[in-house]
């Protein structure tokens, strides 16, 4: 009766164990990124039994030792995901782990709580470890440090779009936009003068700035009303004050002649850019650092690295949401939306994928298999007492 004691011993360690781990598990309910630990239980060697005959169709190791706890492993399976309103949190939608790096050991993750550091260094809220983008296969820190701003980009194309009356004289258009080299907004104006009397379907234009003569040129309209090729686009040297001159070209390829009303002639676009300055940054679903300006322009970065392992269970735990790679097992690298990877999604978090009504039921199960098995303690122990007592009343 001693060994039963033993046994159930056994089985309120493996219980206590399994506590332990369901404590572990609801406790990690509101980490991002976080993989619930399922703890598996295997039953301990066995003794042979001396009542048992060989040949009578039972076995010959029927006494049990007991049980004990084993393994603890992982289950990747895919959490839900949260919105938060960082637009630098990101969570992974199918395979794949971030991968950062933290005192020159590469890690991985699926919690995808990012910020930008003092350095301009793309890092975890979680460490600070450095988060890695992927540029031509090679693991990359991912940075906008030099990248608050971006150069002015001067007017080399004003395109104009409407139409010009046959039936008006003359026409102006006014607020039309070029910017120089260094950035500063020039308004421009275009007075158009209709030259029927002479050279019917052909438009003369002058275009000023602050009442000085920039360029002079003529629009040629065919049968159809749209300009004919020669005069749908004119090219001069803009030289604005302290700025460096530059070839820009009045589009006229979308500008038409009708026998309408009214001229409605305008500037329909202009390349031109004022300097920008670093406004927003996303994550999309390819991964990239999306950098909005003030101008209007987006910059790309290079997109977060996703690591693949072919047996996620294998990963090592180390803390602070991390997993390192045992020794010798392998790993690839890719970008989402590639090679199997999934695609990111921004602005979210992936929530913890503990389930609380199956840790309960398992909390339950496990208390059970505590008191049933203190309940085989508790009646070996009384056994031996009444052996006791039998012998004190020889």
């Amino acid at each position: 009766m001693m060994d039963s004691i033993f046994i159930g011993m056994s089985g309120l360690l493996a219980s206590s164990q399994g506590l332990s781990n369901i404590s572990g598990n609801v406790s990690n309910l509101n980490t991002a990124g976080y993989k619930r630990f399922e703890l598996n239980y295997r039953d301990v060697g066995y003794q042979a039994d001396p009542g048992q005959v060989a040949g009578d169709g039972a076995s010959p190791y029927a006494l049990g030792e007991g049980v004990s706890a084993g393994a603890a492993l992982q289950v990747f399976r895919q959490g839900e995901f949260r919105q938060t309103g960082n637009d630098l949190d990101a969570a992974i939608d199918g395979n794949g782990l971030f991968v950062v790096q933290r005192n020159g050991e590469t890690l991985f993750t699926r919690s995808g709580q990012f910020a930008f550091d003092g350095r301009g260094l793309l890092t975890s809220r979680e460490d600070g470890a450095r988060v890695q983008g992927l540029h031509d296969g090679r693991l990359v820190d991912i940075s906008i440090a030099g990248r608050d701003t971006l150069p002015p980009k001067a007017t080399r194309t004003i395109a104009f779009s409407d139409s010009l009356s046959v039936n008006d004289g003359s026409f102006s258009v006014g607020s039309i936009i070029a910017i120089d080299s260094l950035g500063v907004q020039h308004t421009l104006t275009l007075n158009l003068t209709n030259d029927r009397a002479t050279a019917p379907g052909q438009w003369s234009y002058t275009l000023l700035e602050e009442g000085a003569q920039l360029t002079t040129g003529t629009i040629h309209f065919g049968g159809s009303g749209e300009p004919d090729t020669d005069g749908r686009t004119h090219t001069f040297s803009y030289a604005p004050p302290n700025a460096a001159a530059v070839d820009l070209t009045l589009d006229f390829s979308k500008a038409n002649q009708f026998s309408s009303s009214a001229s409605s002639l305008k500037m329909a676009t202009q390349d031109g850019k004022t300097q920008g300055l670093l406004s927003k940054t996303t994550i999309d679903a390819q991964g990239r650092l999306v950098l909005a300006y003030s101008n209007g322009d987006t910059v790309d970065t290079d997109p977060l690295a996703l690591a693949s392992v072919q047996n996620p269970q294998q990963l090592r735990a180390s803390g602070d949401n991390r997993f390192a790679l045992p020794s010798g097992m392998a790993v690839s690298y890719g970008s989402a939306g590639h090679g199997g990877f999934g695609n990111v999604k921004g602005g979210n978090l992936e929530a913890s994928n503990v389930d609380l009504a199956q840790e309960f039921g398992e909390l339950i199960i496990a208390q059970r298999a505590y008191q049933a098995s203190s309940q085989v303690i508790t009646a070996a122990n009384e056994m031996l007492q009444q052996l006791t007592d039998l012998k004190g009343r020889r």
